[in-house]
C-alpha cells in the first residue's frame, strides 16, 4: 500500500505502531520562536523540522493503520477468551501470596482484624481478595482511591470468587447502598493515620464499622511513614483492636508516645510524633509484613536530576517576592505575608505557576514543560506534577498527546500526567518507560511511593527523572525527603539563611 509506510521484516503490528508513533513525534516536534507583535514579545511554537506535508500525512495514516491492526488483534483475543470456561479460583497465586492468604485468613478469623503491610507491587490487593475468598462471607466492601478502582475490578474478575464485591472511593462513602458488609477492606490505610485528632476519613470508617460489625483488612505498603503514632486512628474504629481500652488518642499517648513540647510561632505545643516501638509490638498479632526483597524483586531505580533554566522574568519575580513579600498587579496580587506562604509561593514559581491572593492561578513559565516535551516525546512516560496549574502548563505544550486516564495511557502512545498525591498510591505505571517529576512534594511518603509506580517483579531497571529549576528550592526538598523527612518551614528558613551568608 503506497499510502502507508510498509512493514519492517519480522515486526509485529504493535512494534510497527510504536515505530510510527516515534516518527510522528519527530515530525511534530516544536521549538520556541520569539517575534514582536504590537510592541510586545510573543512566543510561538513552530515545527522544529521542515517536512513535506505528504510525508507527514503518510506517517499519520501509518499510525492509524497499524494501531487499528493491533487493536483488532486484541479484540479477537478477548472474544476467544470470553468463550473459555472460567473456573472459580483458578487463578495461580505466587507462592508467598498463597502462604499469606493462608496465614491472613487465620488471623482474620481469630481477631476480625488483619493488617497487610506489604510493600508496593507485591500484590496486596489481590492477596486481600484471596483472603476474603477463604472466609465465610457474602458481601465485601473495598475502600480505595478513585484511580485504583478499575485495577481492583480487574483483579476481582480474574479471581472470580463467590462473594459479591463493592468498590468505592473514600470520598463517596455517603453514596453506599444499604447493604450488610461482612468484610471491609481499607486500601492505603495510612491515609487514616492523622493525629492527635482523627481525620474525617477515619471517623467515617469508624462509623461504618460500628454499624456493620464487619471484619476488617487494612492495606498499606507504609503503615506509619512518618510516625508510629499514625497507627492509632487507623484501627481505633475496630472494636477489638489492641488499643480499644483507651478512650482517645491522648489517653493512648500516656503509654505509647513520648510527648514532647516544641515551639511553633512562639507558642509551646505538644509534639505527639515520638510513638514508641511498643505500638508495633502491640500490632504484631494482627499484622503480616512482606517486602519487595522477600518477594524476589531485584529492581535498580536510577534517579536523574536535571536542572532547567527558567525564564529571567521568573527569577526576577521570585527575588522581588522574597524582598518585598508582595507583588501587586493590575488585576491580582501575590502575597507572602507569612514564612509558610512565602515558601509555598516560591515553590510554585520555581516550577512556573502561581496562585494569587484572590484564589485564581496561572502559568507564568512553561520552561519545564517544554524541556520535558523536547526530551521525552516518543517515550511512554509518566509525569507527576504537584500544582494543578502545572497540568495546564503540560497541556499547553503536549496538546492531545497527553492524558490523565490510566486506561487510555495503557492502550495508546500518549504521555500520562498524574498529580503526586492522588497518583502515588494504588495505581501501576508498569507500561511506562520512565517516570518524570515536574515538581517535588514536601512529603517523604509521596517521594517513596510515587517513585515506585513502575516497579514490577519482572522489571529489573527503572529510571526516574527529577526536573528542577536551576537555582530553585527543589534540591533542598529532595535532600530532605530522600532521608524520609518531610520538608518543613525550618528547612526553608535554613536554606534562606545559607543563601544570605
Amino acid at each position: 500500500m503506497d499510502d502507508i509506510i510498509p512493514r519492517d521484516v519480522l515486526c509485529s503490528n504493535k512494534k510497527m505502531w510504536d515505530k510510527m508513533e516515534a516518527l510522528k513525534a519527530v515530525v511534530l516536534a516544536t521549538k520556541e520562536v520569539k517575534r514582536i507583535a504590537k510592541k510586545k514579545v510573543v512566543t510561538d511554537h513552530v515545527l522544529k523540522f521542515k517536512t513535506d506535508r505528504e510525508v507527514v500525512a503518510r506517517i499519520m495514516r501509518s499510525v492509524d493503520y497499524y494501531k487499528d491492526l493491533y487493536l483488532n488483534e486484541q479484540i479477537e483475543k478477548d472474544r476467544v477468551q470470553e468463550n473459555l470456561v472460567i473456573i472459580p479460583n483458578s487463578l495461580q497465586f505466587r507462592d508467598y501470596q498463597t502462604q499469606i492468604i493462608y496465614d491472613g485468613a487465620k488471623i482474620l478469623s481469630e481477631h476480625s482484624l488483619l493488617y497487610l503491610a506489604m510493600e508496593v507491587r507485591t500484590g496486596k490487593t489481590l492477596t486481600s481478595l484471596g483472603i476474603a475468598s477463604k472466609t465465610c462471607i457474602d458481601n465485601v466492601l473495598f475502600l480505595t482511591k478513585k484511580k485504583a478502582i478499575s485495577s481492583i475490578e480487574a483483579d476481582y474478575r480474574m479471581l472470580s470468587p463467590i462473594y459479591d464485591l463493592t468498590i468505592i472511593n473514600y470520598e463517596s462513602l455517603h453514596k453506599l447502598p444499604d447493604t450488610k458488609w461482612d468484610l471491609i477492606i481499607c486500601d492505603e490505610a495510612h491515609s487514616m493515620g492523622a493525629f492527635p485528632k482523627p481525620s474525617k476519613r477515619a471517623a467515617q470508617v469508624k462509623a461504618l464499622l460500628k454499624k456493620h460489625k464487619s471484619k476488617v483488612i487494612l492495606l498499606s505498603g507504609t503503615p506509619s511513614p512518618e510516625s508510629y503514632s499514625q497507627i492509632y486512628h487507623q484501627v481505633y474504629g475496630i472494636p477489638n483492636n489492641p488499643f480499644n481500652h483507651y478512650a482517645n488518642f491522648y489517653k493512648f499517648c500516656d503509654d505509647y508516645v513520648d510527648v514532647k513540647q516544641k515551639k511553633i510561632n512562639g507558642m509551646l505545643l505538644n509534639d505527639y510524633t515520638r510513638g514508641r516501638d511498643t505500638i508495633i509490638e502491640a500490632m504484631k498479632p494482627y499484622t503480616i509484613n512482606y517486602s519487595q526483597k522477600e518477594a524476589g524483586f531485584k529492581v535498580e531505580t536510577r534517579e536523574h536530576i536535571i536542572e532547567v533554566d527558567m525564564k529571567p522574568s521568573t527569577y526576577k519575580m521570585i527575588k522581588r517576592l522574597e524582598r518585598d513579600l508582595v507583588i501587586e498587579g493590575a488585576l491580582n496580587t501575590i502575597l507572602a505575608d507569612t514564612p509558610v506562604k512565602l515558601m509555598m509561593k516560591v515553590h510554585q514559581m520555581y516550577s512556573g505557576t502561581i496562585k494569587f491572593e484572590s484564589g485564581d492561578s496561572m502559568v507564568i513559565d512553561t520552561s519545564k514543560a517544554q524541556f520535558i516535551y523536547d526530551n521525552f516525546i516518543g517515550q511512554r512516560a509518566g509525569i507527576f506534577y504537584k500544582f494543578k496549574e502545572e497540568l495546564n502548563a503540560l497541556k499547553s505544550i503536549y496538546g492531545d498527546q497527553l492524558t490523565t486516564d490510566l486506561e487510555e495511557f495503557d492502550n495508546s502512545h500518549k504521555t500520562i500526567a498524574l498529580q503526586i498525591v492522588s497518583g502515588r498510591e494504588g495505581i501501576s505505571l508498569r507500561n511506562a518507560d520512565s517516570l518524570i517529576f515536574y515538581n517535588i512534594d514536601f512529603s517523604a511518603t509521596s517521594y517513596w511511593q510515587a517513585r515506585d509506580r513502575m516497579t514490577t517483579k519482572d522489571r529489573l531497571e527503572s529510571d526516574v527523572y527529577w526536573i528542577f529549576a536551576k537555582g530553585g528550592i527543589e534540591h533542598d526538598i529532595y535532600k530532605a525527603v530522600t532521608k524520609k523527612k518531610d520538608y518543613t518551614l525550618n528547612h526553608y528558613k535554613k536554606l534562606i539563611k545559607e543563601g544570605e551568608e
